[in-house]
């Protein structure tokens, strides 16, 4: 939308507002929210576009205007680092990931899921009632 501005500044500006509240109401109802941005660099997505092409089961995830797109690579970038410094919080805090490597990739994501797990301390609940003594038959 802001790249090849299909709609007015004064449309997608806001957006960071809702985006904002609402992940603020989900964060104050108990939602966990942990947002990640894959980030490759323009090396890396030439040479997995060229690997698209070359391999022909690959083929499906390949579009022409993919190629075009690239074009805009700085435009993409500076919306993106708006996008997350406009939206990003304590409570729904972005994780740009460097993503060349995935196995580096999904390393941090899943370290950073545990780590959000973790800080929750669950429990299993406490039984109802005492179960010593049942027998099932």
């Amino acid at each position: 939308v802001r790249v090849h501005d299909l709609v007015p500044k004064e449309r997608w500006q806001p957006r960071y507002d809702h985006i904002r509240n609402w992940e603020q109401m989900l964060a104050d109802e108990g939602t966990v929210i942990r947002k990640f941005f894959l980030h490759i660099s323009k090396e890396e997505q030439a040479a997995r576009l060229q690997a698209r092409i070359d391999n022909p089961a690959k083929h499906w995830k390949f579009r022409k205007e993919d190629l075009s797109e690239r074009a805009h690579w700085d435009d993409y970038q500076r919306a993106y680092e708006d996008a997350i410094r406009h939206t990003a919080t304590p409570d729904a805090p972005w994780y740009v990931v460097p993503a060349d490597r995935k196995r580096h990739r999904d390393l941090v994501i899943c370290r950073t899921m545990v780590e959000a797990m973790e800080s929750l301390d669950l429990r299993y609940p406490e039984a109802d009632e005492d179960l010593s003594g049942v027998v099932v038959t």
